[in-house]
C-alpha cells in the first residue's frame, strides 16, 4: 500500500507547470536547436552567398595583380591585416547573425517566451567535478548517448549517399573552368546541407516528442504531492472555513449596527426579519439596512424594540424581501406599492406617538 500510494500516478497540478518552467524543468532538445541553427546559415548562404563570393574574388584578384608593387612594412601590414578582418566580418557576419537569431528562437520557442529565473540564479553545484562525473556516466544518460550515436550513423549515412553520387559526376573527369567547379561546389554542398537538414528535422521531431515524454512523466505526481499542493494554492480548508466564518461575523454584526437607523421592520412573525430604511432626501426607494433568519432575526426585533421602530408582522412581503432583497440595497420593484403602505401606516404612527408627547407636556 505504501508503494502504491508513493506512486506518481496523477497529473501535474498547474501549480507545479508554473515552477518547471521558473525552474527550467521544460522539454528542450539540443536537435530542435541544430535545425534551427542550420537553417539559419543555410538562409543567410542562400540570400548572401553570391554577394560574399563576388567580394572575395574581387579582393583575390585586386590582391594577386598586385603582388609586384606590394610593399611590406610594419604600417602595410597593419593595414592589410585590419582591410582582412573587416572583410571577413562583412562576409561571414550576416551568416553569423543568422545563426546566431536561429538558436535564440529556437530556445525562446522551446522555452515558450519565457525566462526560468530560478534556473539562471549561479548554483555552485554544477562546478562540482564529482557531480559532473556522476550526472554523465548515470544511468539516466545512457539512452541519451545511444540516441546521440544512432542520430549520428543517420545523418552520416543520409550525407554519405549524396557525397558518392556528386563524385560520380562527369565533371571531375572533364576540364572545366574554375567558375564553374566553383559553381558545382556551392550547390552540391547546399544541397547535401539541405538534405542533412530534412533528416535532421525528423530526428528533431522525435527527439523533442522524447524530451516532451520525459519531462511530463518527470512531472507527474502522486496523489500526496497533489493534495499537498491543492492546499498551498487554495489554501487550508480549515482556515478557509475559519475566514469564512469571520466575514459573515463581520457583516453580521455592521448589519445589526445599522438596525437603529431603521424605520420599520418586517417580519415572518419568528423566522424572518427585514428592517427597511427610507429617507426621501437621499433615497430613490428604501433600502434594506439588515436582515436574518432565526437567532438573527430574533436579535433584529430586540434591537427594534430597544430603539421603539415599529414592526409589522407582514409573512407574503417578509419571504421576498429576504429573497429577492439585498443588504444596503433597494427593495425589489414589485414591492414598492405594499412597502408604502407600510411606511404610510408608520408615519401616521409616528404622527399620532409625536401629537401624544406634545399633549403630555
Amino acid at each position: 500500500m505504501s508503494e502504491q500510494a508513493g506512486e506518481k500516478t496523477e497529473q501535474p497540478t498547474p501549480r507545479r507547470l508554473e515552477e518547471s518552467i521558473k525552474h527550467g524543468q521544460i522539454p528542450r532538445s539540443a536537435e530542435v536547436q541544430t535545425v534551427f541553427v542550420l537553417m539559419g546559415g543555410m538562409t543567410a548562404l542562400m540570400f548572401y552567398g553570391q554577394e560574399m563570393w563576388r567580394q572575395l574574388v574581387e579582393t583575390m584578384v585586386v590582391t594577386l595583380s598586385h603582388l609586384h608593387d606590394t610593399s611590406m612594412s610594419v604600417n602595410s601590414v597593419h593595414g592589410y591585416s585590419v582591410s582582412g578582418s573587416l572583410l571577413l566580418i562583412k562576409c561571414v557576419g550576416p551568416v553569423v547573425l543568422a545563426t546566431l537569431f536561429g538558436g535564440l528562437l529556437a530556445g525562446a520557442i522551446q522555452n515558450r517566451f519565457q525566462t526560468a529565473s530560478e534556473a539562471l540564479t549561479p548554483d555552485l553545484e554544477r562546478l562540482n567535478p564529482v557531480s559532473g562525473f556522476k550526472r554523465v556516466f548515470s544511468l539516466r544518460m545512457v539512452v541519451p548517448t545511444a540516441l546521440a550515436i544512432v542520430k549520428l550513423l543517420f545523418i552520416i549515412a543520409l550525407a554519405f549517399s549524396e557525397v558518392r553520387r556528386i563524385l560520380s559526376d562527369p565533371i571531375f573527369a572533364t576540364s572545366v573552368s574554375l567558375a564553374r567547379m566553383s559553381g558545382f561546389l556551392a550547390e552540391t554542398c547546399l544541397r547535401v546541407v539541405f538534405r542533412v537538414s530534412l533528416g535532421l528535422l525528423v530526428i528533431a521531431g522525435a527527439d523533442y516528442g522524447y524530451q516532451w515524454w520525459r519531462t511530463h512523466k518527470d512531472l507527474m505526481m502522486t496523489r500526496e504531492e497533489v493534495k499537498e499542493d491543492m492546499k498551498n494554492t487554495e489554501g487550508n480548508p480549515h482556515v478557509k472555513a475559519a475566514l469564512r466564518r469571520r466575514r459573515r461575523n463581520v457583516s453580521k454584526a455592521k448589519a445589526l449596527a445599522a438596525v437603529p437607523k431603521a424605520d420599520v421592520v418586517v417580519t415572518n412573525p419568528t423566522h424572518l426579519a427585514i428592517a427597511i430604511r427610507y429617507d426621501r432626501k437621499t433615497m430613490r426607494a428604501p433600502q434594506i439596512v439588515a436582515k436574518g433568519i432565526r437567532l438573527n432575526a430574533q436579535r433584529i426585533r430586540e434591537i427594534a424594540r430597544q430603539h421603539q421602530i415599529p414592526i409589522i408582522e407582514n409573512r407574503p412581503l417578509a419571504w421576498m424581501l429576504f429573497r429577492h432583497g439585498k443588504v444596503g440595497g433597494e427593495i425589489p420593484a414589485q414591492l414598492y406599492a405594499t412597502v408604502a403602505e407600510i411606511f404610510a401606516w408608520v408615519y401616521r404612527v409616528n404622527r399620532y406617538r409625536y401629537y401624544a408627547e406634545q399633549n403630555q407636556v
